[in-house]
């Protein structure tokens, strides 16, 4: 059976479940037929020619990366496909050269930089971005790139558990966000010193700030594994999320996910005041935009701890816009119409 749509995978399963593979079920009620394939263990030459023959004429989806036996085989066969899409949700070439990340992921991010996504950019058709600062960056590169927002792809929560005694705050960023984190330290230690109610979620293992870690009320679970960490973040409830964003060339490029995953949780985002949180956060309303100051970060913990009425109403808010801004029916119709 021949398909529309054809995702060549290398393993980035939070990007493509986000922007495209929740997707696959809708596309298919409207005729367009999806074929998965993770790349990372098979040759290219084990579907040649025959499984091929279902796919002449298929859009190819790539997000990130693409081994180079792959880019190879996808090169010399490119007239046997339809348009080629780059699905991109980081500026590979500023997390390179960003000082404050691992190392280990600094110098993967080099090797994609310099050996994979000039090859992309040169096959690509397309480039697909997860918000406007990241679009402009990669026009650089591109001649043709669009914006499509995060789809959110969990259902939202009741609020029931803001009626408890307990207040629930979690960090659930990865380790290139621990110096986004530790700006905050000040204003961490300082609420749990100062509320006893307060209980807070660091998951970054053994990779969380020492000066964390050790308070009593504070627990740093290991990162997990995305299917499993999609299954904790549906049963979790916080009531307060932590989205701090430095002003780093890395972080330019961010969509504001953080948005979803905090609603998905059931709880009210804390933001930095800049683009993209900026740009979908009333203040007050369904979130609060915080300055970089760790005092301003510790007021705004009081607030929300302080007031539960108001924190409650604020979370009520963040889903409602959640569900606005991550309908994945915005990224349907982007899709549908590229498969028309």
């Amino acid at each position: 059976m021949a398909c529309r749509w054809l995702v060549l995978s290398d393993g980035a399963h939070p990007t493509e479940d986000i922007y495209f593979r929740e997707l696959i079920p809708r596309l298919a009620q409207v005729g367009q037929r999806t074929v998965y394939l993770d790349t990372r263990a098979r040759s290219p030459w084990r579907y040649w020619p025959l499984q091929a023959y279902a796919w002449r004429g298929a859009n190819v989806v790539i997000t990130r990366s693409l081994s180079a036996s792959w880019l190879d085989w996808l090169t010399r066969f490119r007239g046997w496909f339809g348009e080629i899409y780059y699905l991109l949700d980081d500026d590979l070439l500023a997390a390179a050269r960003d000082p404050s990340l691992p190392e280990e992921y600094r110098l993967r991010m080099q090797a994609l930089v310099c050996e994979i996504q000039p090859r992309l950019f040169a096959l690509a058709d397309e480039v697909v971005v997860c918000s406007e600062n990241l679009a402009t960056t990669t026009r650089q590169h591109h001649r043709r790139v669009s914006v499509l927002p995060p789809s959110l792809i969990s259902p939202l929560p009741d609020y029931s558990h803001h009626r408890g005694k307990r207040v629930e705050i979690g960090f659930h960023g990865t380790r290139a966000h621990l110096a986004d984190l530790e700006a905050l330290v000040p204003a961490i230690r300082a609420v749990h010193d100062a509320r006893s109610e307060s209980d807070f979620e660091i998951m970054l293992g053994a990779n969380a700030p020492e000066t964390l870690s050790r308070l009593d009320r504070v627990s740093c679970p290991d990162a997990r594994m995305w299917a499993d960490f999609l299954t904790y973040q549906r049963q979790r409830r916080l009531h307060i999320g932590l989205a701090p964003l430095l002003p780093t060339p890395f972080n330019r490029g961010k969509s504001w996910i953080k948005l979803l995953d905090i609603a998905v949780m059931g709880g009210v985002g804390l933001y930095s005041a800049r683009a993209p949180y900026s740009q979908v956060i009333t203040d007050g309303v369904d979130g609060l935009l915080v300055e970089d100051d760790a005092k301003a970060w510790e007021e705004a913990l009081h607030r929300l701890i302080g007031y539960p009425d108001e924190r409650e109403s604020m979370a009520r808010a963040a889903g409602q816009r959640a569900r606005e801004v991550g309908d994945p029916a915005i990224a349907e119709v982007f899709w549908r119409r590229r498969g028309e």
